[in-house]
């Protein structure tokens, strides 16, 4: 294939075409999206790594590294990052779209205020 028939992945699926992703592709797509669940929730709360870190058993390089997709968390981690962000996790595999959802446990919003925080990504 030469340069004039090479398309991006997202014109090819623009246009209707198939796109064959590879595993590591989706993979890193899932560890992002739980990545900005997990900071959407903490700032929600306006908590820094650093104390989401201390509030989950962990450091905050680990805390940083998660939330930017670098690492995914076991299920034994990802129920103490629940816990410290007081919320339920809610994860939602299906074919080609993932959403990773933290909704505030009752009086869990910011300054003990519930409310619901939420975060997806496709």
């Amino acid at each position: 294939m030469d340069h004039s028939q090479w398309k991006t992945r997202q014109t090819r699926k623009l246009l209707g075409e198939r796109v064959e992703e590879s595993s590591a592709y989706v993979e890193a797509g899932y560890a992002f999206a739980l990545g900005q669940a997990v900071h959407d929730r903490r700032t929600e709360l306006g908590l820094s790594q650093t104390e989401l870190a201390r509030r989950a058993g962990m450091t905050q390089p680990q805390i940083s590294n998660i939330e930017g997709g670098d690492s995914v968390p076991t299920l034994a981690l990802l129920t103490r990052l629940a816990k410290a962000l007081d919320a339920s996790l809610t994860i939602d595999l299906d074919g080609d779209t993932s959403a990773f959802s933290f909704t505030a446990h009752e009086g869990g919003g910011p300054g003990g205020i519930g409310a619901g925080g939420r975060s997806s990504a496709a």
